[in-house]
């Protein structure tokens, strides 16, 4: 939204979701959607996504999160 210059209100409609999701989700919540939406959201936005799997060199794996 910032990259963009969006305003809530204009992010939803470019999103397609309600504005007072947007609120929630720049506070951190995310109760109310599905782990797809906040991905079509981000494409919605001008971003690829991309999910890379592997094995973990520890007992337990993690997971990283990376904005470019």
């Amino acid at each position: 939204m910032r990259r963009l210059n969006l305003t809530q209100s204009a992010a939803a409609l470019r999103m397609g979701i309600p504005q007072p999701k947007v609120s929630a989700m720049l506070r951190g919540n995310f109760s109310n959607l599905s782990e797809r939406k906040p991905m079509d959201c981000l494409n919605r936005l001008g971003y690829d996504i991309e999910i890379k799997v592997k094995p973990t060199k520890g007992s337990t794996g993690r997971l990283l999160l990376a904005v470019a």
